[in-house]
């Protein structure tokens, strides 16, 4: 067994985030499963994240917990309303068997979603305008939210945080990246207004920095409150890196747990998000016809042949790390021990895996007891559109997930 140097050692130890103490400093990041037909959880989906638990990792994250109907992206997301409870349940439960936390990813799509709005004539958004995910479901258009609509939504947060923790989750993961509601709030590409909450990213921040705040109260003495940010946009007139670091700042001030630093956005820079470009293998295999044109669009968008490289968001995520002293979990390209030691020299108090742990659901576990050294998985994005199958996501490499299980809730 070769010998940990002390760096990789302090991955393995525990990390305090708000109330909540990690066994270690490997989370899961949130990852879309596949797995919760008509917004239920299925028992593919507690499967999935115990197998997780079960190989290691200090928490796990429930990806896209729409905080309302109207923040789904897709009809098959979980909705966290009282009826999901009970399936949610079983999912922490499975996972504090092995000594592992769970946290719930909870958002609200905003104009980024393919499922009509119920209670506002066109999806909402920082500012109205042109909708150009709506080309794919015929909403062309975005409605800018009032003051109504931020103080109701803020409070579909609370109450979406208030029934995590009735669920039995430890953390909840405000997802303020990628492109969805609160995204849009920071992003110059999407918030135009000339009130209060646009203008300079510290009045961009102002409503994300104002839910953050909410969800504290509501919850923040009994789990830990996280918040995902893209670091960078990667894209022209988006976020830069200088950006990324002033939210960071704001969030820290407004007394955010801990950060979780990705990158990009879903309709503009997927590639930045996930560090290289997508196969044609995923284009056309997907069976909705709605995510099969939109990665078409990204096709002719996205840069063409970008090579995966590891730790591809580190010299964004140092600019963070530089401007704060809170907690921060680098997130992009962690494939090796090594990987690790540097991440935790560089002053990252975690590390937050995607692809690594599809591939293999042990490999904290594997890293640990020293029977690997480096992941096998090969970055290839395929992953991405497995999501679409009827077994939820998958490595390409491994067994596909069970179908029946897919379709099944979590607590029948």
């Amino acid at each position: 067994m070769i010998q940990m140097q002390p760096n990789e050692q302090r991955a393995f130890t525990p990390l305090r985030i708000g109330p909540l103490t990690l066994r270690n400093r490997f989370i899961k990041s949130a990852t879309n499963e596949g797995s919760a037909k008509g917004g239920t959880a299925s028992k593919r989906l507690v499967q999935f994240h115990e197998a997780i638990a079960a190989g290691g990792v200090g928490m796990t994250t429930v990806a896209y917990c729409a905080v309302a109907p109207d923040g789904r992206t897709f009809v098959d997301q979980i909705t966290l309303d009282r009826a999901q409870v009970p399936h949610l349940r079983v999912l922490t439960e499975a996972v504090h068997r092995h000594n592992a936390a769970a946290s719930a990813q909870i958002t609200h799509g905003g104009c980024f979603t393919f499922v009509p709005p119920q209670d506002t004539p066109r999806p909402l958004s920082a500012s109205g305008g042109f909708n150009k995910v709506g080309i794919m479901s015929g909403q062309w258009r975005r409605q800018a939210m009032t003051s109504a609509d931020m103080e109701r939504i803020a409070g579909e947060f609370v109450r979406g945080a208030q029934l995590a923790r009735e669920a039995g989750f430890d953390a909840v993961e405000i997802h303020m990246g990628h492109g969805y509601l609160l995204s849009q709030f920071l992003s110059p590409l999407y918030n135009r207004r000339r009130d209060a909450y646009g203008g300079d990213v510290r009045g961009r921040a102002r409503y994300p920095v104002q839910v953050l705040e909410r969800v504290l109260e509501a919850v923040g003495k009994d789990m830990a409150v996280v918040c995902k940010i893209s670091v960078t946009e990667g894209t022209r007139g988006g976020n830069s890196a200088e950006d990324g670091a002033e939210i960071a700042r704001l969030l820290e001030a407004a007394g955010a747990h801990l950060l979780v630093l990705s990158a990009g956005l879903n309709i503009e820079s997927i590639t930045t998000m996930f560090g290289s470009s997508f196969p044609k293998e995923n284009r056309t295999q997907v069976g909705n016809p709605i995510v099969a044109l939109a990665m078409l669009i990204q096709q002719f968008t996205e840069p063409k042949n970008v090579q995966f490289h590891e730790l591809y968001q580190l010299e964004n995520s140092r600019k963070a790390r530089a401007a704060t002293r809170m907690p921060l979990a680098y997130l992009g390209g962690v494939k090796s021990l090594a990987n690790v030691g540097q991440l935790m020299a560089e002053g990252f108090d975690a590390i937050t895996l995607g692809r690594v742990l599809i591939h293999q659901a042990d490999f904290v576990d594997a890293l640990a007891s020293g029977r690997i050294q480096t992941s096998g998985c090969t970055s290839c994005n395929r992953c991405v559109a497995m999501m679409y199958t009827p077994g939820g996501t998958s490595c390409v490499l491994g067994t596909p997930g069970d179908a029946v299980l897919n379709a099944t809730p979590a607590a029948s």
